[in-house]
This record gives C-alpha cells, structure tokens and sequence, in this order.
C-alpha cells in the first residue's frame, strides 16, 4: 500500500499483478476487498477492516500477499520474483557468483541484480545486473540461477 485515498479509508495500491480482483482476501485474512477500482499510478481499493482515513494511512508501505496455491500456473519461461530473490547464482563455467538480492524493470524487461559475496570486513559484495533474457540467463531452477559468462562482472 502506498498511501490513503480520501477520507473514508481507501488506499492507494501499488500493483505487481494482472488482476488483484480474483483475490477475496489478503494477508492470511486479514484483509478483506470490499472494491477496486483503477487509480493514477496504480489502484485504488477500499477493505472491510480499513474505517477511515487515520487507518489507510497506518498501513502505508504494508505489502499484501496471497497463498501460494491462489496464483496462476506458470507456463513455460514464466516465473514468480518470489522464486528468484535469495537465489544462488553461478556462472555458465561453474563459478560461485552471488545471489539475487533484487529484480527491477526499467521498461525492456527484467533485470536481475547479483550481490557478490561480501568480505571478512562485514560489508556486502559488489554487485552486478543480468537482463532476464535466455542469452543471459540459459536455465534456472528451485535450487540455483546459470548466467552465461559474458555477462558476467
């Protein structure tokens, strides 16, 4: 949720799906969708256990989520961010590389960011991004992310 709407208690919502509306509930029902509607930079959505504007703006920055089994199958090539934050990856000749600590979208599709591992020091590694295209990125699974050595950094 990234803020309040009005003064009766909907909230604007920052959207990361096709149709938020085939959900009842979020938040292991906690939340229940009364109505959706679109709005300027996302939508705008109005909850039974939201009252007024005080509590709208009290969930500022509250992420919703639904059960796993409640999404869509994914077909072929089609993943879940979920599935790739926290990933190890490694190069296409075996080297350790890092993990996925974020996937961004600039508008030409995803693109992966891999933090190195960090040193004795305490501090976090350098990091590097790979676009999520087959060329970068040959094959991925539950267990680990292959990225094609020449986009390597």
């Amino acid at each position: 949720m990234i803020g309040a709407h009005g003064i009766g208690g909907e909230v604007r919502l920052k959207v990361f799906a096709d149709d938020l509306s085939s959900y009842a509930s979020f938040n292991d029902g906690a939340l229940t969708l009364k109505s959706l509607r679109p709005g300027s930079n996302g939508a705008i959505a109005r909850f039974a256990e939201i009252a007024d504007r005080n509590a709208a703006e009290a969930m500022r920055g509250t992420a919703l989520t639904v059960p796993r089994a409640s999404l869509p199958p994914l077909g072929d090539g089609e993943y879940y961010h979920v599935d790739l934050l926290g990933l190890p990856a490694v190069s296409s000749e075996g080297e350790a590389l890092g993990v996925v600590v974020a996937i961004d979208n600039f508008g030409a599709g995803d693109v992966l960011e891999i933090e190195r591992p960090g040193g004795d020091d305490g501090k976090a590694g350098k990091r590097f991004m790979v676009p999520m295209r087959p060329e970068a990125v040959p094959e991925w699974d539950a267990d680990r992310l292959v990225i094609s050595v020449e986009f390597v950094e």
